[in-house]
């Protein structure tokens, strides 16, 4: 059986979202109107943190995520609540 070549075009369009599909088959505004950028309501007024991490530690946060049954933001808020917690405890009782 020969394999087909797949094309950066093909890649694309099966990484589209099914939102993404209806608003490029929405129509068209009038020259000239202004269109407003839809936002996600999940993502409105919330600010992206990242990094770069070993595998190890990806590793952990794939288990961590899998065992509480969180998603990568209710991950690390969780993980910067307990920090930052531990941080004001700690400073309370003279430990730093």
């Amino acid at each position: 059986m020969a394999k087909t070549k797949a094309t950066a075009q093909d890649f694309l369009s099966k990484m589209k979202l099914p939102e993404q599909e209806s608003e490029e088959s929405a129509p068209i505004a009038a020259e000239g109107a202004q269109i407003e950028p839809r936002r996600t309501a999940g993502r409105a007024g919330r600010k992206h943190i990242g990094g770069y991490c070993d595998q190890d530690t990806v590793e952990k946060v794939a288990l961590l995520r899998a065992r509480l049954g969180l998603d990568n933001s209710q991950l690390i808020k969780r993980a910067i609540d307990e920090l930052y917690s531990r941080e004001g405890a700690a400073r309370k009782f003279g430990d730093r």
